[in-house]
């Protein structure tokens, strides 16, 4: 409260110009700035193939697990990615936190999940994707989630109502008077959200900000297509909130990122 978070620590040190940013602008969608990424995925699907090997084909490793895993390594490796605006302030997130989103069945009409899952980025990359996979398993059996069942219970009331409860829930957060647990299940309070519409062979899309929560970006993957050579390549485009960091530390850090796909073996080396 008034200088704390549960989930945060203050930045200190930060220039006048980049304190000054979240009160000169404060909604999120006013520093809206897009990256487009796009990578050559031969070497990742080979990779991901091969370690595959001996799995149970419904813990396979997959293209979207090589993606989360270079995604949670860049956090690591350049953690100023890993902050974001509140209460007019920066704040350096306690953790990784990936919020992605799946069918619960492979159906145009199956319901979405979304899930948030707290990423180590020093665990082998095989116990990082099993551990995203049991996130993912909890969901496909229907276990809702706090987050859900807390949307379950405002959709009860009237909507105006539930509105001025959502309103006065991001202004106790704006002071940091919401509680870890809260914060914690809150799929928007995240260090980063993707969307994996490669998965259904759609081509990526720019997606907004959420208002609500304290997520700066967005990640949309899209469909493996034929590239130059006829290599595959896959378009990843973001989302991201300017406040948290300035573009040349955000392109650099896409650069890591881009290595870390065609170069998949790195992602072992911690």
């Amino acid at each position: 409260m008034f200088g704390r978070r549960p989930d945060a620590t203050l930045v200190e040190g930060l220039s006048a110009t980049r304190r000054f940013m979240p009160i000169l602008a404060p909604r999120r969608n006013d520093n809206l700035v897009w990256f487009e990424l796009e990578v050559e995925v031969e070497n990742a699907l080979a990779f991901a193939a091969e370690r595959s090997a001996g799995r149970d084909p419904r813990r396979a490793l997959t293209l979207f697990h090589v993606i989360l895993a270079g995604l949670a390594r860049i956090l690591h490796e350049r953690p100023r990615l890993n902050r974001f605006t509140a209460g007019g302030r920066l704040w350096q997130r306690d953790g990784i936190w990936l919020t992605f989103s799946a069918k619960q069945r492979f159906d145009e009409d199956a319901p979405l999940l979304t899930v948030k899952h707290r990423v180590d980025p020093t665990l082998p990359l095989d116990a990082m994707v099993d551990a995203l996979l049991d996130s993912l398993a909890s969901g496909r059996r229907g276990e809702a989630t706090p987050s859900e069942r807390e949307v379950a219970g405002m959709l009860r009331l009237p909507p105006w109502l539930a509105r001025i409860g959502l309103v006065l829930a991001d202004f106790a957060d704006s002071f940091g008077l919401l509680p870890r647990a809260m914060l914690e299940a809150d799929p928007l309070n995240a260090s980063a959200f993707v969307a994996n519409l490669g998965s259904v062979g759609l081509e990526a899309g720019y997606h907004h900000l959420w208002e609500h929560g304290n997520c700066p970006i967005f990640c949309v993957i899209g469909r493996v297509k034929p590239g130059p050579g006829g290599r595959r390549v896959a378009t990843l485009k973001f989302s991201y909130d300017e406040r948290v960091e300035d573009g040349l530390y955000c392109a650099r850090s896409l650069d890591r990122l881009r290595e870390l796909i065609e170069r998949p073996e790195k992602l072992d080396a911690v």
